[in-house]
């Protein structure tokens, strides 16, 4: 098989394109990084599916970001979005990609979806105001996504994983997602030797997230079972932590031992975010890893980019 890994460059597509290799040698696999093709351009990105002449599309490239900057600059998180996708989609169209799987995401879930959320409550409410743009994006994606699957009758499927963490995360201040803010709040905290980090919100609401090598390893060893997938699927971790969890596992992997503050004129967003995944779990979605040891893991990786200067 011969694999094409859009976003390989991210977090889970940069997990995805080491396990393909290590788990099916055998395979051919084409890792696309944002350096190689800009996929906002539509003809740039179907000279390079033409090119690679891929049997499977793995499309987890997108424009990602933590609350603050898509509260401040929400127009890429739908626009550039929305073009990713279409270039994407169409190219594997255009192409005969006889697979495709794309990677959604929960925010584009109803903000008043009940948990755990279950793939029925998409499409029946409004989006979380700071997560509209990319949810809107990612509902327009997966619509997409399962149009061509009826269109061509091949088989093209789309993923909605929890919030991801794990190695190759973005720590950058203004695009981090809640893990890597944690980490990344409280190693400064403790190299300023500061008494305290400063939390959004009241630090009672709950997330859910995956790390994203458990996610990488079942989807590369699960693959070939794509077909027997219902057209959309959660897959999370299963558990939720509160915020205030989240800080208290990364002071204590960082070593910093001061307070949290918590500042309750921030948004603290929906009280809970928990996806049903059983329907993967009847797939044979097993996720190991524990949130500390994970959190140790990205937490190693935040080192090695400030030890590389690829941090601001």
């Amino acid at each position: 098989m011969r694999v094409l890994i859009t976003g390989a460059g991210g977090m889970l597509g940069s997990s995805i394109s080491e396990r393909w290799s290590s788990i099916r040698p055998k395979d051919e696999v084409v890792a696309l990084r944002r350096s190689d093709v800009d996929l906002r351009d539509a003809a740039a990105t179907d000279r390079v599916i033409r090119t690679a002449r891929p049997d499977l599309i793995v499309h987890a490239a997108a424009v990602v970001g933590g609350i603050a900057d898509k509260l401040a600059r929400p127009l890429p998180y739908l626009l550039d979005n929305l073009a990713v996708d279409r270039a994407v989609i169409d190219a594997a169209v255009a192409s005969d990609v006889s697979g495709m799987l794309y990677v959604a995401s929960a925010a584009a879930y109803p903000a008043a979806a009940q948990s755990p959320i279950d793939e029925s409550q998409l499409f029946h409410g409004e989006l979380e105001s700071a997560n509209e743009g990319y949810g809107l994006a990612k509902l327009t994606g997966m619509t997409a996504v399962r149009y061509a699957a009826a269109q061509t009758g091949r088989t093209y499927r789309s993923i909605l994983p929890s919030n991801l963490y794990g190695p190759n995360d973005t720590f950058a201040s203004d695009r981090a997602h809640l893990i890597a803010s944690t980490l990344r709040k409280a190693h400064e905290a403790k190299a300023a030797r500061a008494s305290s980090v400063s939390v959004w919100g009241d630090g009672t609401a709950r997330r859910e997230f995956t790390y994203a090598p458990d996610l990488a390893e079942w989807l590369v060893g699960s693959v070939d079972d794509m077909a027997a997938w219902p057209p959309i699927m959660n897959v999370g971790a299963g558990t939720d932590h509160s915020i205030r969890e989240f800080y208290e596992i990364a002071c204590e992997v960082v070593g910093f031992d001061g307070d949290l503050e918590f500042d309750i004129t921030r948004p603290s967003g929906v009280p809970q975010r928990l996806i049903d995944s059983s329907v993967a779990r009847s797939h044979g979605w097993a996720p190991t890893t524990a949130m500390a040891d994970g959190m140790r893991s990205c937490y190693d990786s935040y080192l090695r980019q400030i030890a590389n200067g690829e941090l601001r």
